[in-house]
């Protein structure tokens, strides 16, 4: 335990030394400056208190199925939401879902037991990952529901190691553990846990929600006309070289790039190497001419998913990097996908792959190989649509019975 707590002590000496010169260091710093004193002074004790801690913003997106539903079935309930990172909390710092909204305190024992002194909640839900032994240990001596939703746990990690003892004796904290698929809860009854329910993945309601609450997005609708479009999401450098590519040799269809980051070589990278023109988001006004570009930049946050409603196929950045991005958000609109080579640590995306619905690609000639046959014939187009479409329909349900197994022992 003193080797987790010194680590913990050495990452946060670590983010201070940095923070003067890294932005996202440096949110994290301040925002936990005079945190719990702060969450003291919000934070009425007297309310019953549903927390809810994610990572980041991924890990959000499955939680907020559970959120929603929960402020909807069982209003008497104060929700308190965490993030342990600045990209999640800058974001969603505003939403209006949760009553509270902090960054996590760092996990030492002394925070851990100011943290639960303040808060006390009823109920502690962590969103797939989060693992903070401190405040895990404080959870269960204090006798309080603890729930992890959307886990998936692999053989090759820290629990089923021989080592990994202090991980083990962590998820005896959970009353019960949701796990996503069957091969999660074989292992962790391996290690004696029964308390494990296959309930799948949340992020299906997330998308599924996302898909019938799609905005309007006019400047989007008047750049496709009566094209058809291909959008790209989360995209990186080697991701953008291919697409360059794809549109300068498919001058009839329209594209929107939307990179991961904000990086302004790439973005005018982008612009000079697209023989079609292109143009930025954040630079259109009412009056811009869009009929002559074929590539729209979107250098902007949060409309992401609702583009995808007007694409005819999707490419998910990431995968030739350490792992491809959420490719849930196409495929709920039945788009066909494609994605780099690191993706098989998602199950969705193997998923996908397995049905027809997706393609990994590892250079520009497979994306072309891809994308021509779904350009060119409309009933090869239209049934690896439904297989993408079915996939996302058929796993919908977690967040109810995630929902009705927590609060039917709750209340």
């Amino acid at each position: 335990m003193w080797l987790y707590n010194f680590g913990l002590s050495l990452y946060a000496f670590a983010i201070a030394l940095v923070s003067p010169w890294h932005r996202k260091a440096k949110r994290w710093r301040d925002g936990r400056k005079h945190l719990l004193q702060r969450m003291a002074e919000a934070i009425d004790p007297s309310e019953p208190i549903v927390w809810v801690h994610v990572a980041s913003l991924g890990e959000f997106e499955q939680g907020r199925p559970i959120i929603e539903k929960i402020r909807l079935e069982h209003p008497r309930y104060k929700i308190l939401l965490t993030f342990f990172s600045p990209s999640g909390y800058e974001i969603r710092k505003d939403y209006p879902g949760a009553d509270y909204i902090f960054y996590l305190p760092i996990d030492t024992p002394r925070n851990a037991r100011r943290f639960l002194d303040i808060v006390r909640p009823e109920i502690a839900i962590f969103v797939k990952y989060e693992f903070w032994i401190n405040l895990l240990t404080g959870l269960r001596r204090r006798g309080i529901r603890t729930y992890i939703v959307s886990a998936i746990f692999r053989r090759n990690s820290v629990f089923f190691r021989q080592w990994g003892g202090l991980w083990r004796q962590a998820l005896e904290t959970f009353d019960t553990l949701f796990v996503q698929n069957e091969e999660s809860r074989i292992l962790l009854g391996k290690l004696g846990f029964d308390n494990v329910v296959v309930a799948g993945d949340t992020r299906f309601d997330r998308v599924a929600q996302i898909a019938a609450n799609a905005k309007r997005i006019e400047l989007v609708e008047r750049f496709r006309g009566g094209e058809r479009l291909f959008v790209a999401g989360s995209t990186w450098g080697p991701a953008e070289e291919l697409l360059i590519e794809l549109m300068n040799a498919n001058p009839g269809i329209k594209f929107v790039v939307a990179p991961h980051e904000m990086d302004e070589s790439r973005i005018a990278r982008l612009i000079g190497e697209t023989r079609g023109g292109a143009v930025r988001y954040t630079r259109c006004t009412d009056s811009t001419v869009l009929d002559d570009k074929q590539l729209l930049i979107l250098d902007t946050v949060g409309i992401l998913a609702s583009v995808y409603g007007y694409a005819t196929w999707a490419y998910i950045g990431g995968g030739f990097g350490v792992g491809i991005h959420n490719t849930l958000e196409a495929a709920t609109f039945g788009l066909p996908v494609a994605f780099g080579p690191n993706y098989a640590k998602f199950k969705e995306a193997r998923d996908l792959v397995t049905l027809g619905a997706a393609r990994s690609v590892n250079s520009y000639e497979e994306l072309r190989t891809w994308f021509i046959p779904l350009r060119d014939n409309p009933e090869f187009l239209l049934k690896t649509s439904r297989a993408a479409k079915d996939y996302t329909t058929r796993h919908q349900g977690a967040t109810g019975i995630v929902v009705r197994t927590i609060f039917g022992s709750a209340e």
